[in-house]
């Protein structure tokens, strides 16, 4: 039986700037340009592009094409394996877990928008109320970057001390502080009004939230060139190292931050595409997705480079020495970089708008991935999804809130840096085994051609059938050697728990030998498939037609 068809975009502009929206997010800026600098500069990009190529872009095709042809969320997409529909829920709790530290990162830019409303800026100078001894203002001749524990920056002073309160570890969670709470509330307030109405909101807001981060990154670009220092902080950056090409680290690193930054696995790029109508040509904005994601990183590696080379002009010390990734960049070396330009304010303003912004994007699909995994499974909380809504922003909220305690910062880190870890590669790996392997190479194809009118071409086949495997393998292998301590190793695998646990489920719910319930459980079910009821129709007569032209090729082989 066929589910009720789903809501659509208005237009495909919608879809191509939320998955940009998804996709551009801000470890674009944080994250990348310090992984460039520390992994060989300009020779970095060759094993960064390359992964684009043999990793990003299949990835992203492959999903949108699933979620497209099933209009289907992060679990019903696994209708096509319903062994594998486990992974569906591990998204689910992946994405409940990322929101939750997530929300609080996006309050400390409204936070740094209003004091960057004052005059002098309140991290400017030591000497407020919560500034302690060992802070250290910039000058010309000392480098507080060369900090040993001994001095502290009024920046680092103001980001830890005066606005989060932070404590001594995260068995110290403390009390909440309330004006990175009232931040999150209106965090909050603002997602649920963006989203309420499905994609008809998130399709308009998008035009906004999407293009207005590269209008302020250009007015940063052109403000950063100009300052003194920039083409030192510039070169730092592009300035290759051919050696560092020999560390396999250095691979991994590429391959690890196209997989992350692109989103395959979350359940977004799945959800965005499921509202696309269904004989869109889905290939090229597969591929435009991921080189204007890619794209946009280099491009802020030189407006962060930039600037941080006029910071360490001013502070008399080396580029390296200034660069920072994380939080520590946007929250503690730009604002602090932001103190020696001209007309302060404005700048630090402009750069924590973009900042909010550039999450927003990610915190829209990354919800609504949630909310339409829950009611494409359960059809029947379609009519209500406004509350379902508004229930799942209240209940993400509510978990949110211990991300905004004295100890939050230590619960965000350690959820940033195991979450994902284990569960997004396993869950990319089981797309690839339940649409390639099990549902099978041919039925694949014919169902793309069906969908959008262009064969599938056998590149995408080969990378997905023996080299993403392969590249999915090592990025978990790698990433899970940096997991620490029972807590982060618990992070990494809550999620992952779902899978075993749907495989057991589903096998003793189904009858037979066991070698019988797993080939029956890796069948697409009665729900895979189109899910407007005419097109299904034609899908399943064209089904039916290729069964009788197989059985008759087997009669007749001279008609191979």
């Amino acid at each position: 039986m066929a589910r009720v068809q789903p809501e659509r975009w208005a237009n495909q502009t919608e879809y191509l700037l939320s998955c940009l929206g998804y996709a551009v997010g801000i470890g674009n800026l944080w994250r990348f340009p310090y992984l460039c600098y520390r992994n060989g500069g300009g020779a970095f990009l060759i094993p960064y592009f390359l992964t684009l190529v043999i990793c990003g872009i299949p990835l992203v095709y492959l999903e949108t094409t699933l979620g497209q042809f099933a209009s289907a969320g992060c679990i019903s997409v696994f209708n096509i394996n319903p062994l594998f529909k486990g992974a569906g829920y591990a998204v689910i709790v992946l994405n409940v877990i990322a929101v939750i530290y997530f929300s609080a990162i996006m309050s400390y830019p409204v936070l740094y928008i209003y004091h960057s409303l004052g005059s002098p800026l309140p991290w400017q100078t030591c000497g407020n109320p919560w500034n302690t001894d060992k802070c250290t203002e910039i000058t010309g001749n000392s480098s507080f970057f060369l900090s040993n524990g001994t001095i502290t920056t009024p920046e680092d002073e103001f980001f830890h001390l005066r606005l989060l309160r932070v404590s001594s570890g995260i068995s110290e969670i403390g009390s909440i502080v309330w004006p990175v709470f009232w931040c999150n509330v209106i965090c909050w307030i603002i997602i649920y009004l963006c989203i309420c109405n499905g994609v008809k909101s998130v399709g308009k807001i998008v035009y906004f939230t999407v293009v207005f981060p590269y209008v302020v990154l250009c007015a940063l670009f052109v403000r950063g060139i100009t300052l003194p220092g920039a083409g030192k902080g510039i070169l730092f950056y592009i300035l290759p190292d051919w050696e560092q090409l020999m560390k396999p680290k250095v691979w991994v690193d590429a391959a690890t931050q196209i997989f992350f930054s692109l989103g395959p696995g979350w359940g977004g790029l799945v959800s965005m595409a499921s509202y696309n109508k269904f004989h869109y040509k889905n290939l090229r904005s597969s591929i435009i997705i991921p080189l204007v994601n890619s794209g946009t990183s280099v491009w802020a590696g030189f407006v962060v480079f930039s600037v941080l080379g006029f910071a360490s002009e001013r502070a008399n010390v080396p580029v390296g020495q200034v660069a920072t990734a994380g939080p520590g960049l946007a929250f503690v070396t730009y604002p602090a970089t932001v103190t020696m330009m001209p007309a302060p304010n404005f700048w630090a303003v402009t750069f924590f708008v973009m900042l909010f912004f550039l999450g927003i994007d990610t915190m829209f699909v990354t919800i609504e991935a949630v909310i339409t995994g829950l009611i494409d499974e359960f059809p029947r909380l379609r009519t209500r999804k406004r509350l379902i809504t508004l229930l799942t922003c209240l209940a993400l909220f509510g978990f949110s809130i211990i991300c905004n305690t004295e100890g939050g910062l230590h619960v965000m880190e350690l959820l940033d840096a195991h979450v994902a870890i284990a569960c997004v590669p396993i869950v990319c790996a089981l797309e690839i085994i339940a649409a390639v392997y099990t549902y099978g190479p041919r039925e694949l194809s014919t169902d793309v051609m069906f969908m959008t009118g262009q064969p599938l071409a056998r590149t995408w086949l080969v990378l997905w059938r023996y080299v993403l495997p392969f590249i999915l393998l090592t990025i978990t292998v790698y990433a899970l050697k940096d997991a620490t301590g029972m807590a982060g190793w618990c992070v990494a695998f809550v999620s992952v728990l779902c899978i075993p646990i749907h495989v057991v489920r589903q096998l003793l719910r189904s009858r037979g030998s066991v070698l019988d319930r797993f080939r029956e459980n890796c069948r697409p079910n009665d729900q895979w498939g189109p899910a407007d009821p005419d097109i299904r129709q034609e899908w399943i007569a064209l089904k039916q037609k290729q069964k009788g032209d197989y059985a008759l090729n087997n009669l007749c082989p001279s008609r191979i």
